[in-house]
């Protein structure tokens, strides 16, 4: 368990007033799991008595194929009427998901040939669907003077429409295809990430997110909505639950020395659950 102390960030991040942050490694990426207890406290206090089960989990590895989130859906999914990933207080929130695959494109072959692959980005793209095919990373041999004998480079394809990312993955494997009857090079499409998506009819006119949005201003905050989300809520949303992602402020430097969680920000996340659970979720 992460210790933490209220007290001023260090001076390598930017000085707040004290005890406006939470400061250690983890604070930030943990601040929306403590404003969520915080929330289930306040509601057990309050005496409200919820029409539906109020179920408040913890999930794990949501950036390593969501599997946590896999295993709440797959317990839950035939009972629940809507998810809602806590991501922050409210200054967005999703209520559609991207699909996004990630794939490794792994070649191996004789050693000394060009790996002709820069016509995966030519493929066309349709800007009205938001669909990006993106080559972020390469990886061939570890010194300069040798050609090695196999490589991979990353494939990374998202789009609004999941039947979109299959048509380009096909289009993807007939490239790699024709490259390897052009350089005897044999690739092979190895899976990283697969994120579901999809969008569900009236999700932006359900009582779940004007409330949400609702909430975000009595807040005082000026909600941005999309239907382009990427977190645990695309688990549910591809499997026709509805379900809304809020995020938002949770504090800053991130990953470094001087991490911190935003108070503010995790009292207004924990106003923001209670608040939706009394206004959709009770009787």
């Amino acid at each position: 368990m992460t210790c933490a102390a209220l007290t001023a960030r260090p001076a390598l991040a930017q000085p707040r007033p004290l005890q406006a942050a939470l400061v250690g490694p983890g604070t930030n990426t943990s601040s929306t799991t403590a404003a969520m207890l915080a929330a289930a406290r306040a509601l057990v206090a309050a005496g409200i008595m919820p029409e539906h089960d109020l179920i408040f989990a913890a999930v794990a590895q949501e950036e390593t194929g969501m599997l946590g989130m896999k295993q709440l859906y797959e317990h839950y999914k035939t009972r629940a009427i809507a998810f809602v990933d806590v991501l922050g207080d409210g200054h967005t929130i999703s209520y559609g998901a991207l699909t996004i695959h990630w794939w490794k494109a792994v070649g191996s072959g004789p050693a000394g040939h060009s790996l002709n692959v820069d016509r995966i980005l030519q493929l066309p793209q349709r800007p009205d669907e938001r669909t990006v095919i993106n080559v972020a990373m390469l990886q061939s041999g570890a010194v300069f003077n040798h050609k090695p004998e196999s490589g991979w480079f990353a494939i990374d394809i998202r789009s609004l429409d999941p039947a979109k990312v299959g048509a380009i993955e096909t289009d993807v494997r007939e490239i790699l295809a024709a490259v390897t009857a052009e350089t005897t090079i044999a690739f092979a499409l190895e899976p990283v990430q697969m994120t579901p998506g999809g969008q569900i009819p009236g999700a932006r006119q359900s009582a779940l997110v004007t409330a949400s949005e609702a909430i975000a201003r009595h807040l005082g905050l000026a909600p941005a909505l999309n239907d382009t989300g990427s977190s645990n809520m695309n688990v549910a949303i591809a499997g026709g639950t509805p379900a809304i992602g809020i995020g938002g402020e949770r504090g800053g430097a991130r990953a470094e020395a001087g991490e911190f969680a935003d108070i503010a920000a995790m009292i207004r996340a924990a106003k923001h659950i209670v608040l939706l659970a009394a206004t959709t979720g009770t009787r």
